[in-house]
């Protein structure tokens, strides 16, 4: 039977040995930050937010306006052949622009190191589906700016329709492209404290 000193001198001599002595209680896994991030998460929210002028701006250069013919004296208008698929081009432009634009946001606020985590992450989602709400209503707004009619046109004319977003679905593709490149980067890391330490 071995007293607790024999077992104090062997355990020091394994140490000294280089052996691996097991640890009877595991390090305690850093806890969620949430008071100290939301001020930052207010921060990150209203600059993506911001994203959703340039997003609109972007698209009324890109999306293709659709040309249509004046069919009667009150205005009535029709698309001419092949026109009407510039409505499907119009959603997919602002669909990938959206998408660029939550790429963009996961990527930067990853980059906030010691910032990282769910406090943040669901500020960049809100923030990028802010964003591309605002993309959908500055958008068109630009367009019909740029395609105005100054003057009623003669029927038979044919005119210049300013493209438009027929869907509001189409604004979860940036929160979803965000959460999905934070996550990517997350598993990437594989730090309990995604690396939050070592900023």
């Amino acid at each position: 039977m071995v007293d607790s000193a024999g077992k104090a001198a062997h355990r020091s001599s394994a140490v000294a040995e280089g052996w691996s002595v097991p640890v009877l209680f595991p390090p305690q896994r850093p806890r969620v930050v949430v008071k100290a991030d939301l001020l930052p998460a207010v921060s990150v929210l209203s600059t993506a937010a911001l994203l959703g002028i340039p997003m609109g701006w972007l698209w009324s250069l890109l999306a293709p306006a659709e040309r249509v013919r004046v069919i009667s004296t009150n205005g009535q208008l029709a698309a001419l052949e092949l026109e009407s698929w510039h409505r499907f081009d119009d959603l997919a432009v602002f669909g990938f622009l959206a998408m660029a634009t939550g790429l963009l946001i996961g990527l930067v606020v990853w980059f906030l190191r010691e910032r990282r985590g769910p406090v943040v992450l669901v500020a960049a989602a809100g923030g990028a589906l802010v964003a591309a709400w605002l993309g959908t209503q500055m958008g068109p707004a630009f367009a019909n700016s740029k395609y105005s009619v100054d003057a009623p046109p003669a029927l038979g004319a044919v005119v210049e329709q300013a493209p438009r977003i027929e869907t509001g679905w189409v604004v979860l593709a940036a929160p979803l492209v965000t959460c999905l490149v934070y996550a990517l980067m997350t598993a990437w890391n594989g730090r309990e404290d995604l690396g939050r330490r070592l900023g």
